[in-house]
């Protein structure tokens, strides 16, 4: 999945971050706080800070370390509340740390990492794009009225 964008709840207030799947037919909402809001939108803008902040230290410390974030997980919810796993290349180690969403898709932003959904919340989870929907149902509309019948022979 990819950060499509940020934005406010509007039952809550909340911040919240929407992921898309890479096909930009699903997204995932999801409730985040104001400081991690923050600073996933500073590393979507590229925006540069004059002292490091949380994520940028953790950052720093992978690079001191040798260590890489091949992935973000999202993995799991319970009482509303996501569960993610940092997946971490040790010198040739795999290492999983247990972390909140936000954070996970803060550092992936700033170390270009991919973010991945488990199918349990793929399916539970997620929310259909209508748009997506009706452009693929208007493109397979186009894609029948434009078939021939020499497009079913064997030549």
């Amino acid at each position: 999945m990819k950060v499509d964008k940020l934005g406010i709840d509007l039952l809550t207030h909340d911040p919240v971050v929407i992921l898309k799947d890479i096909d930009g037919k699903r997204f995932l909402p999801i409730l985040i706080g104001p400081f991690e809001a923050t600073a996933i939108a500073l590393a979507l803008e590229g925006t540069n800070v004059p002292r490091p902040l949380s994520h940028d230290l953790m950052r720093s410390i992978l690079e001191e370390l040798e260590a890489t974030l091949s992935q973000v997980i999202i993995h799991d919810i319970k009482e509303s509340t996501f569960f993610a796993t940092l997946v971490l290349d040790v010198h040739g180690q795999r290492r999983e740390i247990d972390a909140r969403p936000s954070d996970g898709i803060a550092l992936a932003l700033r170390v270009d990492a991919p973010i991945f959904v488990s199918d349990k919340i793929a399916l539970e989870e997620t929310v259909v794009d209508k748009n997506a929907e009706v452009e693929d149902e208007m493109r397979f509309r186009q894609f029948i009225e434009e078939l021939k019948p020499s497009d079913f022979s064997g030549e």
